[in-house]
C-alpha cells in the first residue's frame, strides 16, 4: 500500500516521523522527502491534514494523518462534537488505501491491562445517535465484520512482534462505543461487561462505519491506557482524568509506531 491514514486522538496526538524516528525509517530503507500540513476541504467542513511523503526503493509512499480531535488547528474538539464525516471524507479524498485509526480505551478486562496495544475485533454502539453519509436514500451497509481482515493480520503480526507476545496471546477485543464527553459510571461499566464489552471509548465506533460506507479498509489500533470506571485494582471508587488518560496513552507508542512503520514498508 502506497498512502495510509493515519487518525490520530487523544492516543496519538501528533506524529513526526523525520524528526522522531528518521533511525527507524532509514531501517527499512525509508526516507521522508517533504511534509505538508493543509487544510482538506470537504462538503462536510474543512480539516487540517498532515502529509508525509516517504520513498523506499525510488517508489513514493504518502502518510496521511489526521487528528480526529481538531479544532480551529488545536486538538480539544470535545468527542461528541467531532465531524466524523469531514475527517473520513478528508481521508478518502485523499486517496488513502487504508485507514488506520489510534485509539487511546478503558479497559473492563484483565487480559487486556493498562499498557497493552491491541485492536478492535468488533464494536457495539446503543448510544442511538445515527452516522452515516446516507441521509436522504435508504442505503443499508453491511458491517458484520466492520474491521479489515487483511489489514488486522499485518497489524496483528507488528503488534505481537513489538511487545514480544506469542501466538497465545489475545490480540482482539470488543469496542464499547460511549456517548461522551462524560466517562462512565461504575454501574454502567458493568453493564457494559456483561453485554460484551470489553474496552470502552468515546469515538472510534462512528469511524469504522463512515469507513465502510466508502468501502476503505479500516482497522482500529487500541491502547489500553486505564482501567474502565470501578475496574482499578484496590480502589474501585479511582476518578478518571482525561489528561491523564491522554498522557498514559501516550506514553506506549512505541508499538504503534512500530506498526505504522510496517505498513509504510510492506
Amino acid at each position: 500500500m502506497n498512502r495510509i491514514g493515519i487518525i490520530g486522538g487523544t492516543g496519538l496526538v501528533s506524529i513526526d516521523l523525520k524528526t522522531d524516528h528518521e533511525q527507524r525509517l532509514a531501517q527499512h530503507g525509508l526516507i521522508v522527502i517533504r511534509t505538508d500540513e493543509v487544510n482538506a476541504e470537504t462538503k462536510f467542513g474543512n480539516v487540517p491534514i498532515k502529509c508525509i511523503t516517504l520513498q523506499k526503493d525510488g517508489i513514493d509512499k504518502e502518510l496521511i494523518f489526521l487528528q480526529r480531535h481538531h479544532n480551529d488547528g488545536s486538538a480539544n474538539k470535545p468527542p461528541h462534537m467531532i465531524n466524523h464525516k469531514a475527517n473520513i471524507k478528508a481521508l478518502e479524498n485523499s486517496g488513502c488505501d487504508v485507514i488506520v485509526s489510534v485509539c487511546s480505551i478503558g479497559t473492563l478486562v484483565e487480559d487486556f491491562p493498562p499498557g497493552k496495544v491491541g485492536l478492535a475485533g468488533q464494536y457495539i454502539d446503543f448510544t442511538g445517535v445515527a452516522t452515516s453519509f446516507n441521509d436522504t436514500f435508504a442505503i443499508f451497509t453491511s458491517v458484520t465484520e466492520p474491521f479489515s481482515d487483511k489489514l488486522n493480520k499485518q497489524l496483528e503480526a507488528s503488534l505481537r512482534e513489538s511487545q514480544g507476545f506469542t501466538l497465545e496471546e489475545k490480540m482482539y477485543y470488543t469496542y464499547w462505543l460511549a456517548q461522551g464527553p462524560h466517562f462512565e459510571t461504575r454501574a454502567e461499566v458493568d453493564a457494559i461487561g456483561k453485554l460484551g464489552g470489553e474496552m470502552v471509548g468515546m469515538t472510534m465506533a462512528r469511524e469504522v462505519k463512515l469507513a465502510n460506507e466508502l468501502s476503505i479498509p479500516y482497522s482500529a489500533i487500541c491502547i489500553s491506557s486505564n482501567w474502565a470506571a470501578g475496574r482499578e485494582p484496590g480502589d474501585p471508587s479511582a476518578e478518571l482524568s482525561h489528561n491523564l488518560v491522554s498522557s498514559q496513552a501516550n506514553e506506549r507508542l512505541d508499538p504503534v509506531i512500530y506498526s505504522i512503520i510496517e505498513l509504510l514498508n510492506s
